[in-house]
């Protein structure tokens, strides 16, 4: 396996995690507008995002931020 296929897989996992964590704390700030919750692997969204504040995090995971 390259060390480009191997290198993906956390970038991956903690743009994921990323991004259900900010769109919970988006939830959090304003239950009104928007809901966000788990099934099994699925996360159901409805609602208004913030997206310019979910690209930062996706932007961060790349950037290997926090």
């Amino acid at each position: 396996m390259s060390p480009a296929v191997v290198n993906e897989q956390p970038l991956e996992a903690k743009a994921i995690t990323g991004v259900i964590e900010e769109l919970e704390r988006q939830a959090a700030e304003n239950p009104s507008k928007l809901k966000v919750r788990r099934e099994g692997g699925k996360t159901i969204v409805n609602g208004e995002v913030d997206v310019d504040a979910l690209v930062m995090v996706v932007v961060g995971a790349m950037a290997g931020g926090p």
